[in-house]
């Protein structure tokens, strides 16, 4: 086990782990462990490689500010939390700003800003047990972490105005119904599940999955006449490429053997993809 309280590990596949390694804190953020955090992520923006997985060690995947660091200190109280979610939030926008995709295995429980973090990914990948909860109200806090601005989007105004005020707790499956999470998977399963998933987009079509988050993102706030016009723009460049020209080469292949895709192509042949 690494004594740093996050660590990079970089994969032959193409995968680069964020990994929160300090499970006898349940990967909780103080000063230190926020600002490793901080740093780890812009080590990952650095070089990315082909997707990014965020996962944890131990029971719980991150319970969110720690406590005990925040207690006691006084006048400094405020200087401290300031200076801890200013470090979290550095990460927390390194992450989300990365061009390839980015895949969270969330186990046990994320509280606080831990939310921030799972959520953060593109895909979430919960265990069913997985316990979801805000909890900082029942603190007397306000969230951080970019929950405030990720729950709405996800779940929608209604149901994140409830998870914020009552800080009720979501499982995994209650995660995954309401759109919190992509899917649900059982506990044992999750971390072969986000690393299988992660892998599987590392060997994807690279530039492809970079432009494709790239519209999902652009998308939430353009008008859709700039929108189609960028699309247009990033298909039709991608087309000449040629990592894509391989690709349909590679898919059309064994339709032309067969005799299939002779330039006959129907609204229903799979040869469209547009």
């Amino acid at each position: 086990m690494s004594t740093q309280p996050v660590r990079v590990v970089r994969h032959p596949d193409g995968v680069v782990e964020l990994r929160l390694e300090d499970p006898g804190r349940s990967n909780a953020l103080d000063l230190p462990t926020a600002e490793a955090l901080r740093d780890a992520t812009a080590e990952v923006a650095a070089d990315p490689g082909g997707a990014v997985l965020l996962r944890a060690a131990g029971a719980n995947f991150c319970v969110g500010g720690d406590l005990r660091a925040f207690a006691g200190r006084g006048a400094e109280t405020s200087a401290y939390v300031h200076a801890v979610a200013t470090a979290a939030h550095a990460a927390v926008l390194a992450l989300y700003g990365l061009p390839v995709p980015v895949v969270t295995a969330v186990r046990g429980a994320a509280a606080g800003g831990g939310i921030g973090l799972a959520l953060v990914g593109d895909i979430v990948l919960a265990a069913r047990s997985a316990r979801f909860r805000l909890a900082y109200t029942a603190m007397g806090l306000t969230p951080d972490c970019g929950a405030t601005w990720l729950l709405p989007r996800l779940v929608g105004p209604r149901l994140a105005t409830d998870l914020v005020l009552t800080n009720r707790v979501l499982t995994g499956g209650d995660a995954e119904r309401f759109g919190l999470v992509s899917r649900a998977v059982e506990d044992d399963e999750v971390d072969e599940a986000a690393y299988r998933t992660a892998a599987e987009l590392a060997d994807g079509a690279g530039e492809a999955l970079c432009a494709a988050k790239h519209l999902l993102r652009d998308g939430a706030g353009a008008g859709l006449s700039r929108h189609l016009a960028e699309e247009a723009r990033l298909i039709a460049g991608l087309a000449g490429s040629g990592e894509a020209q391989a690709r349909m080469a590679s898919f059309l292949a064994p339709r032309v053997r067969a005799g299939v895709g002779d330039g006959a192509s129907t609204p229903s042949s799979p040869e469209s993809v547009s």
